[in-house]
């Protein structure tokens, strides 16, 4: 079985073949099946929540393609700071810079966000909400994974992407920036939303 993943991140390309490779399910991208960039796509993630960006870039793309469509909507939720970065996780610290150069701003704007808070006050969650379109003018179903952590002082550790250097997880005991990619992908929001959607395509 093939699926189209719309997202052009690098990062969660790489998740997604990951949590769909494993179980068969043959992971496509955008640039794959010939759907090229371009300014309406900027418009899609502008709304207030998870699900609402997850199933507009799903339609959007599912109408592009044809195909079965999932999408993805995720951000790291900060309870001290209500809730924030939130849907605007990607773009918080408003720079035009993409890729390792967009996580370290947004990094370094949480940093400066939680400077000199206790450790009660660094409480977070990672988000996912999928929205899987199995036809083009089918209704979305969404699916939804969440994991808990806390805010670190200072960056830890080299693997994943976005805020991943500074989410110590409750359930490893160590920065997703420390964990293998098994060791993440077991307990991250993705992970568990992903195998939602994995159990749902197989007909479980």
């Amino acid at each position: 079985m093939k699926i189209l993943v719309a997202t052009r991140s690098e990062g969660k390309q790489r998740e997604a073949r990951r949590l769909l490779g494993g179980a068969g399910i043959e992971a496509l991208f955008p640039d794959d099946v010939g759907v090229t960039e371009n300014q309406a796509e900027d418009a899609l993630e502008l709304g207030d929540s998870f699900e609402a960006n997850a199933r507009s870039k799903a339609e959007y793309f599912a109408r592009r393609s044809g195909l079965p469509t999932v999408a993805d909507d995720s951000g790291l939720e900060v309870f001290a700071l209500g809730g924030l970065p939130g849907v605007r996780s990607k773009r918080w610290a408003a720079v035009t810079a993409g890729g390792v150069d967009l996580d370290q701003a947004n990094n370094a704007e949480l940093l400066r966000r939680l400077a000199g808070a206790p450790a009660a006050r660094r409480r977070a969650r990672y988000r996912c909400v999928l929205a899987y379109l199995p036809a083009p003018a089918a209704a979305p179903e969404l699916f939804e994974g969440s994991c808990g952590g806390v805010i670190l002082e200072a960056p830890s550790g080299s693997s994943g992407f976005g805020y991943d250097p500074l989410f110590l997880s409750d359930e490893l005991g160590k920065s997703f920036g420390d964990a293998t990619e098994a060791e993440k992908d077991a307990v991250s929001h993705r992970g568990q939303a992903f195998r939602l959607l994995v159990q749902r395509l197989q007909g479980g």
